[in-house]
Order: C-alpha cells, then sequence, then structure tokens
C-alpha cells in the first residue's frame, strides 16, 4: 500500500479523536458559577428569594425611569400589556390580565422583573431595585398602600387577589398530591447510554 493511500485514513483517525471525547463538539461543561448565575429561581413560597428590600416610594421612581416608557406612567399599558386594573373582569368576554387581576402570586412579580425586566436590559436590577419595582406595581393594583416596603419575609404573604382562581392539572404527567407518590419519593431510574 502506498504512502498517499493511508493518508486519509490517518488525517481521519486524527481528527475523530478529539470528536469521539466530545461527539457534538459544542459546548462545555457547566461551572458552579454559571450555574450560581442561572439559578435564580423564585418558588410561590418565597424559596429562592434573595436579601434585600424596597419601598413603593423608590418604586415609583424606578418604575418612572426604567417601566413607564413601555407600560404606562400608572401600568395601564402602553407599548407593553397593563400591568395594573382589571380587578373583577376575569370573567368577562374580554377579561384584563393584569398582576392585581390574574396572577396568583406576587412572588412570580418579583421573579418575572428580576429575570426579564426592564426590556431592554434584563437581569439589570438590583434585587433592592427589584423589590421596590414589585413592591410600587402591588401598589399600583390596590395590594400595598403608599408607605409599604418589600422584603423576602412579607413578600410571599402578599394576599393576590386570583391566588384561588387556579385549578390543579389533572393529567397524568402531573406529580399527584400524593407525597409519597411524586417523583422525589420514588427511587431514581437508572438509564444507561451507549
Amino acid at each position: 500500500m502506498r504512502l498517499e493511500a493511508l493518508l486519509p485514513l490517518v488525517l481521519s483517525l486524527t481528527l475523530a479523536g478529539p470528536a469521539a471525547a466530545d461527539p457534538l463538539g459544542i459546548g462545555r461543561p457547566a461551572s458552579p458559577e454559571a450555574i450560581a448565575a442561572w439559578d435564580i429561581d423564585v418558588r410561590p413560597d418565597g424559596q429562592g428569594l434573595p436579601p434585600g428590600h424596597g419601598s413603593v416610594r423608590d418604586g415609583a421612581a424606578l418604575f418612572a425611569a426604567r417601566c413607564a416608557g413601555c407600560h404606562g406612567a400608572r401600568g395601564e399599558g402602553a407599548a407593553a400589556e397593563p400591568l395594573a386594573g382589571g380587578r373583577g373582569s376575569l370573567a368577562s368576554a374580554k377579561p384584563l390580565r393584569t398582576v392585581g387581576s390574574f396572577w396568583p402570586y406576587a412572588t412570580t412579580l418579583f421573579d418575572y422583573v428580576r429575570r426579564a425586566m426592564p426590556f431592554d436590559a434584563p437581569q439589570s436590577l438590583s434585587s433592592d431595585e427589584t423589590y421596590a419595582v414589585s413592591a410600587y406595581v402591588l401598589h399600583l393594583n390596590g395590594l400595598l398602600p403608599e408607605e409599604a416596603s418589600l422584603d423576602a419575609a412579607s413578600l410571599p404573604r402578599v394576599a393576590m387577589p386570583n391566588r384561588d382562581g387556579f385549578t390543579a392539572d389533572p393529567r397524568p404527567d402531573i406529580a399527584p398530591p400524593n407525597p409519597s407518590a411524586r417523583p422525589s419519593a420514588r427511587p431514581a431510574a437508572h438509564t444507561e447510554t451507549r
């Protein structure tokens, strides 16, 4: 066999080595720092809320500067959906789904603002600023007085008008209410890749 005939075989084996180690050749393992940066979810009971606090008054100034351009000066909606109003409209032919009329948990507001707002600079607000904007939006919906402040202890206690307006999903792929039947209570499934 001539040397020229072996060249393609040698090249393909040389290039196949790294590809076999990483079959797709993309990505990298997630570092603990990268995971921590994205592990920012907040649950309805407040688990995951960061330290900090913010007042309705501070939130009003932040809202005027960072939110009103899209949501209107009083949360009535402009280029983006309204955040305030709509109470009592959910059963009507034209329901207005806002933070105060539709959302079941105040912690969801904090979580959403923290992750996605302002639209042009998501995740740019500090925890204190996010508490303040959340306090102001809840105030616009008549759920907090003007002198109120929020923190990790008080935010989950805000009683949202539609808290009981959702029903459990009866589909079989949803975890049942029996704790012993939840996946976390079952032995881990063993999967094998080849």
